[in-house]
């Protein structure tokens, strides 16, 4: 394999459409001619039919097209008009595939027919057979004719020369015997007047295996399409139109006028046309087509929308924070793209095969027949011998084998929520046998939250909560905001605060409603010497003691709260045979009682977010495959030591590039489901090569041998790659209950 030449300087991305292909070895070749370029290095993956091109930024993208084309292929800089082109193609198949079943039929009829039972012969009968096998042979056939006279200008072959050798050959032999064999009139190609020839029947072959293959490129190239439309179809979920504000009114606009920071009107059943937040109206808003999410999410002013999910009910006011490309659906469907264009290391060999395997055949094709005539054999049984191991051999299904399945796993977990970044991702998931996960923002919700109160005897919850949620109100802590929070939950209001003083690290002071109210951790009453008449609870809660004008009145629990999904998570992998560990920086005793929670089989606590990545490779020396999921800035680097890395999709920019698996939807059932679907996908791609493997290794021995008759051959191919992406197609019922079938 030629090894593409190292890429420096400034570098940048290029995608190119590549028309022309049609197996595996082109691909190949088309892969190796761009890596021949100087800073340039090229992958073309023949199913999705692009070439993801890193070049030097002074090479444009003409020399990059001129360099495909000298290669005997076409190629243009992939847009929005391909699905089009794609769809001309697979119209073009069918109307070929057509003409060729209309004419291959009433051939093979009468052929079998005439040649089974001589008396049914009549004058010219061979003629009219002829006459239907032309436009058969010379232009339903044209695109493997078309493709094997390019290869022999480029001194080059793949599978359409073996099926143009094939199908060629067969004609002209028994265009041969008809127009200048000496034969008495009415005898047939290879037929003496009784039966015996009846093995032998060219024209049906060169007829019967131009429609077969038609047949399967056509169900295959449909196949493939659908596939790759799984991509398409959380594409076109974006509006096309927004309403946007200006100066007070509403104007329709075109998408692509909307820019950060502009205020644009959502209306029941309307999607939204970039992500944003939410600053007047309240509605419920449909997320499953984006995010995977079934139960709509509940939306007010301050809360975040994604773009292309759909309002459901009330009319929202929203300003904009994401636009065009910057949005998470297009950046969810690039990096989805991104994936389907990389190779997995499978599919490198497999293509290293492909590339020399049609050479091969070729030999062994020649190899058969002089075998049958060296060993005294009729020319007629070694030429048959010879057509069927040219038609058998075809790659299609080894080249098919890995990137259908990878674009059906990729897409299906896109539409579920999971963004799988490459195939190495999926390797990487096949080993993986515990998964680490980060505590704060990945199990628990990252927020803090009044989980209890407890008021000292003679006050009562509403004083508590008048009292320390007044006096929080002037403070900027996580703490202070969880208790103003639960505090204007339960009252109608707050008393202004007079002066307010800020202790860092330990509460806060302030005056309210004449009194002197602190607020804050033991340690601060502790240095204050104002001792509670009541018991600290230790645990997951982190205590907030109130007191006024000295007197304790009171102790509130607030506490990161465990998401909802966790419990039901951590046993979908326990039941998956994985070990399950909690990593935080929290202390042990809160740590533990998390892990209590939700079950988990081990605990890393105290663990400073420098030091998380040690522990990842801690776990790896030890033996473990890891597979780590977080959140935050922190989290990178242990992201990028894991075998495996999952980021939530609403973790920070670092942690989300550090990762190999997106999670999309803000719940950790995904967790479970991502490395369910990464296996099944794996599961998919193994047992297509090996029957694509399996079929080619059996099937050339029976065809050298006379034993697979040309036009069993041709059927038996054809099967072979609607089978292969017929079964990466089943991928698409993926639905992360873990009841999937079982797969070969």
């Amino acid at each position: 394999m030629t090894t593409a030449t190292p890429v420096t300087g400034d570098v940048r991305t290029v995608d190119l459409a590549v028309t022309g292909m049609t197996c595996a070895a082109c691909s190949a070749r088309v892969e190796r001619t761009l890596n021949k370029l100087d800073g340039v290095r090229a992958s073309v993956n023949y199913a999705t039919e692009r070439a993801t091109v890193h070049v030097s930024a002074e090479l444009g993208d003409d020399v990059l097209i001129e360099r495909v084309r000298k290669a005997g292929y076409g190629a243009h800089v992939r847009g929005e008009d391909d699905e089009d082109l794609t769809l001309m193609r697979v119209r073009d198949l069918r109307r070929r595939l057509i003409v060729a079943a209309v004419l291959a039929v009433p051939l093979c009829d009468l052929s079998i027919t005439l040649a089974l039972v001589p008396s049914l012969r009549f004058p010219g009968w061979q003629w009219l057979c002829l006459a239907l096998a032309v436009p058969v042979v010379f232009w339903a056939a044209l695109p493997f004719h078309r493709a094997t006279l390019r290869n022999l200008r480029h001194r080059s072959s793949s599978m359409d020369t073996l099926v143009s050798l094939g199908v060629l050959a067969s004609f002209f032999w028994s265009a041969w015997a008809t127009l200048f064999d000496g034969h008495e009139p009415g005898y047939w190609v290879g037929f003496g007047p009784t039966a015996a020839g009846a093995d032998a029947i060219y024209l049906d072959v060169a007829a019967g295996v131009t429609t077969f293959l038609l047949a399967g490129r056509y169900f295959e190239s449909r196949s493939r399409r659908n596939a790759a439309g799984l991509l398409a179809a959380l594409d076109a979920l974006a509006a096309k139109e927004v309403r946007v504000l200006r100066d007070g009114v509403e104007l329709m606009v075109p998408v692509g006028e909307l820019v950060v920071g502009d205020r644009f009107v959502v209306k029941p059943g309307e999607a939204f046309a970039a992500d944003g937040a939410v600053e007047s109206g309240r509605s419920t808003v449909d997320v499953s087509a984006v995010t995977g999410e079934p139960v709509p999410a509940e939306v007010g002013p301050g809360d975040r929308v994604i773009g292309a999910s759909v309002n459901r009910e009330g009319r929202l006011i929203v300003r904009a924070t994401a636009v065009g490309t910057h949005t998470q659906l297009a950046q969810m469907t690039a990096l989805a793209e991104q994936a389907q264009a990389r190779k997995a290391s499978v599919q490198r060999l497999v293509d290293r095969i492909c590339a020399v395997f049609v050479p091969v055949v070729l030999v062994l094709a020649l190899f058969t027949l002089g075998g049958w005539l060296i060993t005294g054999n009729p020319v007629r049984d070694g030429f048959t011998a010879a057509v069927s191991v040219l038609i058998i051999a075809c790659p299609c299904a080894l080249g098919l084998a890995t990137p259908t399945a990878l674009m059906a796993g990729v897409g299906r977990g896109a539409q579920l929520g999971i963004l799988i970044k490459g195939p190495d991702a999926l390797e990487a998931s096949r080993k993986v046998d515990t998964v680490v996960l980060d505590k704060t923002g990945t199990v628990t919700t990252g927020r803090m939250t009044v989980t209890a109160c407890h008021p000292a005897p003679g006050r009562s919850r509403g004083d508590l909560l008048w009292f320390a949620g007044a006096a929080e109100a002037g403070s900027e802590h996580a703490i202070a905001a969880a208790v103003v929070t639960a505090a204007r939950a339960e009252l109608p209001e707050l008393p202004e605060i007079g002066e307010f003083t800020a202790l860092p690290g330990l509460g806060a002071e302030a005056i309210v409603d004449g009194r002197t109210v602190l607020v804050g951790s033991p340690r601060l009453f502790a240095e204050r010497g104002i001792t509670p008449a009541f018991d600290v609870p230790v645990g997951v809660a982190v205590p907030v003691l109130a007191a006024v004008d000295g007197e304790p009145i009171g102790l509130i629990e607030v506490s990161d709260v465990v998401k909802p999904s966790a419990v039901a998570a951590v046993a979908a992998l326990r039941d998956q045979g994985l070990r399950t560990v909690l990593l935080t920086g929290d202390h042990e005793v809160a740590a533990r009682a998390v892990a209590a929670e939700i079950g988990v089989d081990d605990v890393r606590a105290g663990v400073l977010p420098a030091d998380k990545a040690r522990v990842l490779d801690e776990l790896r020396s030890a033996g473990a495959r890891v597979a780590m999921v977080g959140d935050g800035i922190n989290d990178g680097p242990a992201l990028a030591t894991a075998d495996l890395g999952m980021a939530m999709a609403r973790g920070s920019d670092i942690a989300l590039r550090s990762a190999d698996v997106v999670l999309v939807r803000d719940d950790l059932r995904v967790v479970p489901d991502a490395i369910r679907l990464a296996d099944r996908t794996l599961r998919i791609i193994r047992g297509n090569l090996v029957w694509a493997f399996g079929y080619n290794v059996a099937a050339l021995p029976l065809a050298a041998f006379g034993l697979l008759n040309p036009l069993i051959a041709g059927a038996a191919m054809s099967l072979s790659s609607v089978l292969v992406v017929s079964n990466s197609l089943r991928l698409r019922s993926f639905d992360g209950s873990g009841d999937e079938e079982r797969l070969g």
